[in-house]
């Protein structure tokens, strides 16, 4: 081992007579530095993503929903209470109400989600961070609403125009034929107070209302609702806490998670991180036919050496050792060459936001050890497997 690791060392870093060799050396290595850094851009910049696109989620959702498994609504009352305030890992929790409706401001119409909350609900979500024209629900504001930025759009709804109430449809509950399209709606007349910016589907798909305006739409008792959503005070602990309320409320009630109330969108996103990895890991193997390349020059070149090394002893198995060293010292190389750059790329881009989407927002990018890890397998693995590619050409016919 030592004998063919000292050999591939001296291949390596001593210049051939053959000029040509040393420039293809030269292109394979920079081809390991690139296909590295490349790949370690994109990973760093697809998890970057996955945090940006997830903080919007840890704004808009709870830690833990529970609803009822049949029908659209449940009743609260007291031990349900008592059963949420039991557990020591729920830090806050609110009730609420989702429904679609219909929506109408100024003879403009759309169709999206109320969602009816109580005043808790401020300590369960961050939503009310993200309003930037006028205020959250307040008690000073009975009939408020909070619209979101799309809705606002398509309605040309501003905040506190006291001249023209949001009107808001749903059908109201039964089995009956419809005579009088008139009588078939419960309405009520809204006052829009603010309007808040996350995504363009959160944005075109709610408008909040209080927990009493919405039971008020959907003839519902003062203490029926959708939901409750809740805040978990110490995360490690969220799959006890499923374990616990899922034994105490048994199947009359589903409890989901935030991922599981979206988890066609983490789908996509792990999806789309697979796919980007797997393809600038098929580049990066075409990159490394430089590698192979490179090998077979030298082996080609160090002939009469290798001659010369089978006569004094050495067996062919340590001779395509010496090349399958060669090699993986190559891309060792390379990797850190790459690894170095693509650390130090994404640490300033971090630091100083040379790349930017809008004006105010920085193209998101994380610095992550499980990223540094799959580069480093993967770029010494394929690096070993062009080695012992290119090692496999020299036969015992060409050494003796």
């Amino acid at each position: 081992m030592k004998f063919s690791l000292y050999i591939a060392k001296r291949y390596l870093f001593s210049k051939s007579s053959n000029n040509t060799i040393n420039i293809i050396t030269l292109i394979a290595g920079i081809g390991v530095v690139i296909g590295t850094l490349a790949l370690f851009i994109v990973l760093s910049g697809f998890s970057g993503l996955r945090e940006f696109s997830i903080g919007f989620l840890n704004t808009s959702d709870p830690d833990i929903k529970i609803s009822a498994s049949k029908g659209k609504s449940f009743f609260y009352d007291s031990s349900f209470e008592e059963k949420l305030n039991l557990e020591k890992d729920i830090e806050s929790f609110t009730k609420v109400i989702e429904e679609r409706a219909f929506f109408e401001f100024h003879n403009k119409t759309h169709i999206a989600f109320i969602k009816g909350v109580d005043t808790n609900y401020t300590k369960v979500t961050k939503i009310d961070t993200t309003v930037y024209v006028g205020t959250w629900l307040t008690s000073e504001y009975s009939a408020g609403a909070v619209v979101g930025n799309g809705i606002s759009n398509l309605l040309s709804i501003g905040v506190f125009d006291f001249l023209e109430p949001l009107k808001i449809y749903v059908p109201k509950p039964g089995n009956d034929y419809i005579i009088n399209p008139k009588n078939a709606f419960n309405t009520i007349h809204t006052q829009p107070i603010g309007v808040f910016a996350l995504t363009d589907e959160i944005d075109t798909k709610f408008t909040f209302v209080s927990l009493e305006n919405a039971q008020e739409l959907l003839s519902y008792e003062s203490n029926q609702i959708s939901a409750i959503e809740i805040k978990v005070s110490n995360i490690g602990n969220k799959e006890s806490l499923i374990n616990n309320l899922q034994s105490k409320f048994g199947s009359s009630f589903k409890i989901e998670t935030r991922e599981q109330l979206n988890a066609v969108f983490y789908k996509m996103l792990n999806t789309e991180n697979l796919v980007s990895y797997l393809i600038f890991t098929l580049i990066l193997i075409i990159a490394l036919f430089n590698v192979i390349g490179a090998i077979i020059m030298m082996i080609l070149d160090k002939r009469e050496n290798l001659r010369t090394l089978y006569n004094l002893g050495a067996t062919l198995k340590e001779i395509k050792h010496i090349f399958v060293l060669q090699g993986f010292l190559l891309t060792l190389i390379g990797l850190f060459i790459g690894l170095t750059i693509g650390i130090i790329l994404v640490y300033l881009q971090n630091q100083f936001h040379f790349f930017m989407i809008t004006p105010h927002l920085p193209y998101p990018v994380k610095l992550t050890q499980m990223n540094i890890i799959t580069v480093i397998i993967t770029i010494l693995f394929l690096g070993y497997f062009a080695s012992k590619i290119a090692s496999s050409s020299i036969s015992k016919k060409m050494v003796e």
